[in-house]
């Protein structure tokens, strides 16, 4: 069993700390469920920890396992087994998610697949999962609805089966129907091993998700963690309280 450690990690943009001391550790097949209101340093965590460079670390440090990776860059981080589905995906024409996802695959493992033989494991997993399989073959994210950008990210991790994923509210603006496929590719997922942050705002996803543990954050700080009473307690007195 793996740990993603992330011990009293702080950060700035523009001067302005954003993520302050937060400590958490996720271990393999745990899920952890961030909430939070808008601007609390839910995303702003996620960032910091996968290495976006507008985020200015200045305290704590990144573990997977007994790998400091605090200071690596964002690819490299990915190769140790970090995953970020972001909140908003950028479009990039002329690459298609099956060619992103082959490439991908291939810098992240040693032992790379013949290109059929990928390009027919993703058509059988997006069929198994429900995922429209000729996203495979077009432009990545490119004329997507944002429903169907997340229904993309999650073949990607179904596809990659990182260590630890970060999901930065991959369950938003999605119908009832693309909440099932989220819930039954962390469940798949999470039985292989991987670990998983998740940010949401939607009671219903994350009693599906049946998290190990749900922090509350407010002004760049973990005030509150705990299980699902978390939820009953938020729903009565609300989220800051």
């Amino acid at each position: 069993m793996e740990t993603l450690s992330i011990k009293k990690i702080s950060s700035h943009v523009d001067g302005k700390k954003v993520v302050d001391n937060v400590s958490l550790d996720i271990n393999s097949r745990e899920v952890h469920v961030v909430m939070g209101q808008n601007g609390s340093g839910k995303t702003s965590l996620l960032n910091t920890v996968m290495g976006h460079p507008k985020f200015s670390l200045t305290g704590g440090s990144v573990k997977v396992g007994k790998s400091y990776i605090t200071k690596l860059s964002p690819h490299e981080k990915a190769k140790k087994g970090l995953f970020l589905s972001m909140q908003h995906v950028p479009e990039i024409d002329g690459i298609t998610l099956a060619y992103f996802l082959y490439q991908t695959n291939r810098e992240l493992n040693s032992e790379a697949k013949k290109v059929m033989d990928f390009y027919a494991e993703a058509k059988a997993l997006s069929r198994k999962f429900g995922i429209d399989e000729n996203f495979l073959d077009r432009p990545l994210n490119c004329g997507l609805s944002g429903g169907e950008k997340k229904q993309s990210e999650i073949l990607q991790l179904l596809m990659l089966r990182p260590s630890f994923a970060l999901l930065d509210e991959i369950d938003s603006g999605v119908d009832v129907d693309s909440l099932k496929k989220i819930q039954r590719t962390v469940e798949h997922l999470r039985k292989g091993g991987t670990g998983f942050v998740v940010i949401s705002h939607n009671p219903e996803m994350i009693k599906r998700l049946k998290p190990d543990i749900i922090h509350v954050m407010k002004g760049g700080r973990v005030i509150k963690s705990g299980g699902l009473d978390i939820l009953k307690s938020i729903k009565k007195y609300g989220i800051s309280s």
